[in-house]
């Protein structure tokens, strides 16, 4: 079961949140403000972390600018909530590293959909191999892809094409 760990200051949003990922088979932690955040984020592996920005002491930056400090936490993605929607808000929070941005109100399709999408991703990046030889030969496998496609690249001829032809 996933274990999806959600940092709202507002307890209806926060409820409300938990409860549909919580109805959709999923292990739901709940924190208050960005600081219990993350100090339950330092103390548990969640797959996921919804963040609202807008909050006291710490916002959401500032929660994920210290989550990216961490090496054992960077890889978690993180999506931020806010009711902001200013295209500055947005970049800022891209370009601080977050994975996806939901501005409120949002419905429970979206929210879950989010969710699914960004689990997927992070698996998919993180993916590992059994330590059998089964394991190998899948590793093996799939790196030969990667080789075959870089030597289409480098083997292939260029042709060069003058003005106006």
């Amino acid at each position: 079961m996933k274990k999806i760990l959600i940092i709202e200051d507002h307890p209806d949003v926060r409820e409300n949140i938990a409860e549909i990922l919580e109805l959709a088979n999923y292990h739901v932690f709940k924190a208050e403000n960005g600081k219990s955040g993350i100090e339950q984020a330092q103390g548990n592996k969640h797959d996921l972390i919804i963040c609202d920005i807008m909050m006291t002491a710490i916002d959401g930056y500032g929660v994920l600018h210290i989550l990216h400090q961490s090496p054992e936490l960077m890889h978690i993605p993180v999506i931020f909530l806010t009711a902001k929607s200013e295209r500055t808000d947005f970049r800022k929070g891209m370009e601080l590293g977050a994975d996806d941005y939901l501005t409120k109100p949002f419905d429970d399709i979206e929210l879950l959909r989010a969710v699914e999408a960004r689990l997927k991703r992070s698996e998919n990046l993180h993916a590992t191999y059994s330590r059998t030889l089964q394991g190998v030969q899948s590793f093996f496998n799939d790196a030969s892809k990667w080789v075959k496609l870089e030597t289409r690249f480098t083997e292939k001829r260029q042709k060069h094409v003058l003005k106006k032809d």
